[in-house]
């Protein structure tokens, strides 16, 4: 995820979400993210809504920043973006309710499918793979 944060306002890039159930599970996200990380959510890029900063170097020694914690309610699924990948957790997903995978995102139709406990503790340990921990 190679973008910059910027100064756009993260409630009226929300607002504008036209898809109802994608707008009203990233109010649900907005809260949930701000309550794991303690950070306050900032756009990163024109569509995704990341909480926290960190570092990374690639062994290639392509390097960046991006956000600790992160989503995007995009047209087809909201997609939550973790850290260091999906596959360290198969009994978390297993839990979790519907959804479909990549490599690091994670994409729900509904956030009323989904047990947000077990997401809960997925955004946590994705977070908290890249940070100090929480800073609340």
């Amino acid at each position: 995820m190679a973008t910059e944060f910027t100064d756009a306002s993260v409630h009226e890039f929300i607002d504008r979400v036209a898809h109802p159930v994608r707008r009203r599970d990233a109010e649900t996200l907005l809260a949930l993210f701000s309550r794991i990380t303690g950070e306050q959510p900032r756009m990163w890029g024109p569509t995704i809504v990341g909480f926290g900063e960190y570092h990374y170097v690639y062994d290639s020694g392509r390097e960046g920043d991006a956000p600790a914690a992160a989503f995007s309610p995009r047209k087809g699924a909201t997609t939550v973006y973790l850290n260091p990948g999906l596959t360290e957790h198969p009994e978390l997903l297993e839990r979790l309710g519907p959804h479909t995978t990549g490599l690091t995102c994670l994409y729900l139709k509904d956030l009323a499918d989904i047990d947000l406990d077990v997401l809960s503790e997925l955004v946590l340990e994705s977070y908290e793979s890249v940070t100090e921990g929480p800073t609340g």
